[in-house]
């Protein structure tokens, strides 16, 4: 593994442990050469599953767009990176059990907006408002309404 610092193909793992999903190992290494220490994730090697669009465009999966998206919703709320990676690795999961070769993109949403109401319902909200592509208030509050009748 080539050291981020400093470049360099030299390193020893520190530690190493297994996700919470069973997908991925995560392993420290530091760096023989410049001593700094940094992580790296090893996963299955992904199948290629095809997005279907609204537009009917097929695309394949891409795990960073599912990051891109929480990370927006859980912005400045009291949600890790730890967590946000588990998240994504829960979502991920579930989307290749769901699946054979092609799922579609409200499919994902959906599976998103449950993870994200399980997780932080202000996070929830946020990725449902911009989701669901509310068009007016009436829209939010009905949206919120399952949440507020369970408190």
């Amino acid at each position: 593994m080539r050291c981020p610092f400093c470049q360099q193909d030299d390193d020893r793992v520190l530690d190493s442990r297994s996700s919470t999903d069973g997908f991925s190992i995560r392993r420290r290494r530091e760096c023989l050469n410049c001593e700094r220490r940094y992580t790296t994730y090893e996963r299955l090697e992904e199948l290629s599953i095809r997005v279907i669009k609204k537009d009917g465009i097929r695309e394949p999966f891409c795990r960073d767009k599912i990051r891109q998206g929480i990370v927006k919703a859980c912005w400045k709320r009291p949600v890790s990176t730890e967590d946000i990676e588990s998240l994504i690795s829960e979502i991920e999961s579930e989307i290749y059990t769901q699946s054979n070769n092609e799922i579609s993109a409200a499919k994902i949403g959906e599976i998103v907006m449950i993870a994200l109401g399980n997780c932080d319902q202000v996070a929830f909200v946020r990725f449902a408002s911009v989701y669901r592509e509310f068009k007016d208030v009436r829209d939010f509050v009905d949206e919120l309404q399952p949440i507020l009748d369970r408190s």
